[in-house]
């Protein structure tokens, strides 16, 4: 089930995600939260600090296990997920380092790689705030578009898409990685909430395919729909072409 919370703006969005994830800090002893890379967070991670910065948000509990990183990117890369959420949060909220986990990119046998991570995620209880954005081909995290649902934490050869997509984080569109290790559906699917975030004009019409289309692989967040709770909160431009919302 999907419940839709309509938003003016990006900047109403960022907003709106930010207060709904320090619920969840606060109301829990030790949260696993899910956490997400890429341009939609950037705000609701800026809402985030400064939440903390006013003494309203605690991070010391939290623990956290991210989506998922590009292959053969080290920590230290300015390019890869690790360094983003560095930059755009950890480094500046009083979260314990040792609890933020971001797959290692740097380990070159994939199986292992991935293996472990899975590994972790259960040792950690589970995740019990996903948080998501929405690729302009549907993908989530980085599951694209195929024939089936991926279960588990797995390798991914990237599509021509979501390569152009990103291009615009590197100098020139052979610095992409063309593979990374993302958080199969089968472990997103098992959150315990999750919260979608989606944004622009540019969204409409694949958001609206994941709302009212069928569920399908060769659109992998449209598996949203059978979720117990799903909370999406998506800004006016990107909600547009949802027909069910007039």
């Amino acid at each position: 089930m999907i419940q839709i919370k309509r938003v003016k703006d990006y900047s109403a969005l960022s907003k709106k995600a930010a207060m709904f994830i320090a619920a969840e800090i606060v109301q829990r002893k030790s949260p696993v939260l899910g956490l997400a890379t890429g341009s939609t967070p950037v705000g609701t991670y800026k809402v985030l600090r400064e939440l903390y910065q006013e003494g309203r948000l605690d991070f010391s509990p939290v623990r956290s296990v991210n989506l998922d990183e590009y292959r053969g990117l080290s920590p230290e890369d300015p390019h890869s997920y690790r360094y983003f959420m560095n930059e755009e949060l950890f480094n500046h909220v009083n979260i314990i380092k040792e609890n933020t986990h971001v797959p290692d990119g740097t380990v070159a046998d994939a199986d292992a790689a991935c293996s472990s991570y899975e590994k972790l995620i259960q040792e950690l209880g589970g995740i019990h705030l996903q948080i998501l954005g929405l690729g302009h081909d549907g993908h989530i995290g980085f599951n694209e578009p195929s024939e089936d649902f991926p279960a588990r934490t797995h390798c991914v050869k990237l599509t021509e898409e979501t390569i152009n997509a990103n291009q615009r984080f590197f100098a020139k569109k052979e610095d992409v990685p063309t593979e990374a290790y993302t958080m199969g559906i089968g472990t997103i699917m098992h959150a315990e909430k999750i919260l979608l975030l989606v944004s622009g004009k540019d969204k409409a019409s694949i958001l609206q395919k994941v709302l009212e289309g069928p569920v399908t692989p060769e659109i992998p967040a449209s598996i949203l729909q059978f979720h117990p709770n799903v909370i999406l909160i998506a800004d006016e431009e990107a909600l547009s072409h949802c027909k069910r919302l007039g």
